[in-house]
């Protein structure tokens, strides 16, 4: 039984598709999708990793301001301590062509900075379905495959 009562700061996962004009969102389908994959990972966490979500509510305006997190050079950290997390939790889907994509997860903790779990994963599909699983896969075989360690 995984530990509970460790908190997280899931962010929204973020989509970083070379095709799309600069400043362009992404169509709806693919927010969807990045929802989608983000509540996967909510459930999936604190099913499996005994994680408990912050609510992001409090900084969203920061959030808003620093999008996309991939690139904000390190403000991730301390958003998340701002949140009361000790886990800060970032996902980045990478279009690589119409049916395949990278699904990119990392944990970091928040007192520390440093990455203690990441997974990657390559989905050759483009289906509601074939996203969940990816979130679900990349759980189950790279950030969970062993127990994360306890916050620093």
């Amino acid at each position: 039984m995984a530990e509970t009562g460790r908190k997280a700061a899931i962010f929204t996962a973020e989509l970083d598709d070379p095709m799309l004009p600069y400043g362009r969102k992404p169509p709806p389908a693919f927010l969807k999708r990045l929802d989608l994959i983000t509540e996967e990972l909510r459930k999936t966490l604190a099913d499996k990793g005994g994680l408990v979500s912050v609510d992001l509510g409090p900084q969203a305006e920061e959030i808003e301001k620093q999008a996309p997190l991939y690139k904000c050079n390190g403000c991730v950290p301390d958003i998340a301590k701002a949140l009361g997390a000790d886990y800060a939790i970032t996902t980045v889907a990478e279009k690589g062509g119409p049916q395949l994509f990278n699904l990119s997860v990392t944990i970091a903790e928040v007192a520390s900075g440093k990455v203690v779990r990441k997974g990657i994963v390559v989905i050759n599909a483009n289906s509601d379905d074939d996203w969940a699983h990816a979130a679900r896969s990349v759980v189950k075989n790279r950030l969970l495959a062993e127990p994360l360690p306890n916050p620093s």
